[in-house]
C-alpha cells in the first residue's frame, strides 16, 4: 500500500547520515499529505521552521502557499508536499548538488508510492532535479515539454516559482496565483476541494499551521 511505502520511507530517511546535513538537523522533513495525491509539490529544503517542526513548508513560504492552492480551488489537504532534501542546510543556504543527489532516492521511491499524474516543482533548485536544463522564468506555469530525468513519461511536469520568491518580489505574486490556477484547470480542480486531515507520515495533523519562516 502507498501508506505502507511511505511509512518505511520516514524510518529510512530518518535515520539517514548520507551526508553532511544530517549532522545539524532538528529533526528530518520527509513529506505529508495525502497518499493518493494527483498533485505532489516539490519544493527545494526545510527552513528553521520545518526543522524544528518536521513539516514541510510550515513558515511564510507555507502560509503563502496554502493562500496560493485555496486561491486557485485546491486544497493541502490534497496534495502531497516534500523537498529535494530531507534535511535544513545551514543558514538556510541553497542545498548543494550533492545534498540533491544524496536524498534523490528518497524522492524518487515517494513518487513512485504515490503516482501523482502531476509533479509540481517549487523554485530552481527543484526544478533542476527534473529538468538540469530548464530555465524556470521561462518553463514556469505550463506543462514542461521539454528533456527531463527522473521522471515516468506519464507523470507531468509543472514547474512554479518558489513562494519565497514572491516574498522577496511581490511583483510574482500574480503570477504565482495565475500558474496555480492553470495548474488546477490542468488537474480539473473543482472550485474548492474538500478538507480533511493532513497526514504527516506517519502522524496525522489536524489541519495546517503555518508561521513566520523560510524553507519548504
Amino acid at each position: 500500500m502507498r501508506e505502507v511505502a511511505l511509512n518505511v520511507l520516514v524510518s529510512e530517511i530518518a535515520a539517514c547520515s548520507a551526508c553532511a546535513l544530517a549532522s545539524g538537523r532538528t529533526a528530518t522533513v520527509p513529506g505529508e499529505g495525502l497518499a493518493s495525491a494527483k498533485l505532489m509539490l516539490v519544493g527545494e529544503a526545510p527552513g528553521a521552521r520545518e526543522d524544528r517542526e518536521g513539516r514541510p513548508f510550515a513558515g511564510a513560504s507555507g502560509t503563502l502557499l496554502n493562500q496560493l492552492l485555496d486561491g486557485a480551488g485546491l486544497s493541502r489537504n490534497d496534495v502531497f508536499i516534500t523537498n529535494t532534501v530531507k534535511c535544513r542546510p545551514p543558514d538556510n543556504r541553497d542545498p548543494r548538488a550533492d545534498e540533491i543527489a544524496s536524498c534523490s532516492t528518497f524522492l524518487s521511491r515517494q513518487i513512485e508510492a504515490i503516482s501523482p499524474q502531476v509533479v509540481a516543482t517549487l523554485g530552481r533548485h527543484a526544478l533542476a532535479v527534473f529538468a538540469p536544463g530548464a530555465v524556470i522564468g521561462e518553463a514556469h506555469g505550463a506543462p514542461y515539454q521539454g528533456e527531463r530525468q527522473n521522471l515516468h513519461s506519464g507523470v507531468i511536469l509543472f514547474p512554479l516559482y518558489h513562494p519565497a520568491a514572491a516574498l522577496h518580489n511581490g511583483k510574482l505574486r500574480p503570477t504565482l496565483e495565475e500558474d496555480m490556477r492553470a495548474l488546477a484547470a490542468l488537474l480539473g480542480a473543482p472550485a474548492r476541494v474538500g478538507a480533511g486531515t493532513a497526514t504527516l507520515y506517519g502522524t496525522p495533523q489536524e489541519g495546517v499551521r503555518a508561521e513566520a519562516g523560510r524553507g519548504g
